[in-house]
């Protein structure tokens, strides 16, 4: 079994990108596979999901030491992606397409990068207005806010992830994040993503399962990819983990349009149209957004936050300001004097 260089190296870009965003291991990797190295659809999709089973539990580790991950989303999410995950894997083997399956597997991936290029911008416009802020949240500081877990929404959401996943290896990321987002405001962006990686590994580790029974999966071909996607993974969470990817997720966006696109059948005249006609007219309304916001008054922190620009006063992490001002029209509060014997001592 022999390595590929050029695997290795785009296993390296799309596992940065995964760890740094949350999303756009199956969003990245199957369109790589299918137009660049020119691989069947159905073995890009199963050896996609098995390369992500070792992928996604580098940037996961990252995110768990720092505390950056809901456990009780993890769990309800789970409950719905496993088995809908395998379940997928399973179905895609008897789907009654007969010689023109290849072509239905990329319509339906076009359709689902398209949804998560979609995805990441809601999520964006979303994650400002949160904040109330057009320049991010700055760096994560590791504290899981305390939510309450709406079951049967994060349940279900789980199951339509999971499903996607086990068909096409595509959508979890934009999707489960996007959702949550809509679900749980008071997450923040690093909690989002960490917890998404966190719920990814057991939903890919049953699709894996599904596909290796019931797909194409190819050894040499994940292997390649694995030896790029693990470290790249890595050291992507490393950076997600401290501060947000604004500007990597707006290209990705771009780039998962355009492979959508070109995956639907378009023509490459008619992809490249839309990619910069999706630069252009993408940036000016970014910046509309961004003004707009802009003028908002601050969002209310909660009591006892300690933002960074306390953090940089103090490096203690405590406050700048005391607990209590005393009035410069108030006299200073004089010691009171120690009582005297009221009889002298003999």
């Amino acid at each position: 079994m022999s390595v590929d260089l050029p695997l290795v190296l785009g296993g390296l870009v799309v596992g940065f990108v995964v760890g740094l965003t949350g999303m756009g291991g199956g969003a990245l990797m199957t369109p790589m596979l299918i137009f660049v190295f020119r691989v069947d659809p159905l073995t890009a999709v199963s050896s996609d999901v098995v390369a992500s089973l070792f992928m996604k539990p580098a940037g996961a580790i990252v995110h768990l030491r720092r505390r950056t991950v809901n456990l009780q989303l993890v769990l309800w999410l789970c409950i719905g992606s496993v088995p809908a995950a395998f379940s997928g894997a399973l179905l895609i083997r008897y789907l009654p397409f007969g010689d023109g399956f290849d072509e239905v597997l990329k319509k339906v991936l076009g359709v689902a990068l398209l949804i998560a290029s979609a995805g990441l911008v809601v999520r964006a416009v979303l994650g400002m207005l949160q904040r109330r802020t057009a320049l991010g949240e700055g760096p994560a500081a590791p504290s899981s806010p305390d939510v309450v877990v709406r079951k049967v929404p994060t349940l279900v959401l789980g199951a339509v992830a999971g499903l996607m996943v086990g068909l096409t290896s595509v959508g979890a990321g934009s999707i489960i994040i996007v959702v949550l987002l809509l679900l749980y405001p008071a997450l923040k962006a690093s909690q989002l993503v960490g917890t998404d990686l966190v719920q990814a590994v057991p939903l890919v580790a049953a699709a894996s399962l599904g596909h290796i029974l019931y797909g194409d999966f190819e050894l040499g071909l994940t292997t390649s990819l694995l030896i790029g996607a693990i470290p790249g993974a890595w050291f992507g969470a490393h950076v997600s983990s401290r501060a947000p990817g604004g500007i990597i997720r707006r290209a990705l966006a771009i780039l998962l349009l355009a492979s959508g696109l070109k995956l639907l059948g378009a023509s490459l005249g008619v992809v490249i149209a839309a990619a910069v006609g999706a630069l252009v007219v993408g940036n000016l309304l970014w910046i509309l957004v961004r003004e707009r916001i802009k003028k908002l008054p601050p969002k209310p922190k909660p009591l006892g936050t300690v933002t960074a620009q306390d953090a940089a006063t103090d490096p203690a992490g405590l406050p700048s300001t005391p607990p209590a001002r005393q009035s410069a029209s108030q006299p200073a509060r004089q010691p009171e004097p120690a009582p005297k014997d009221a009889t002298p001592s003999s």
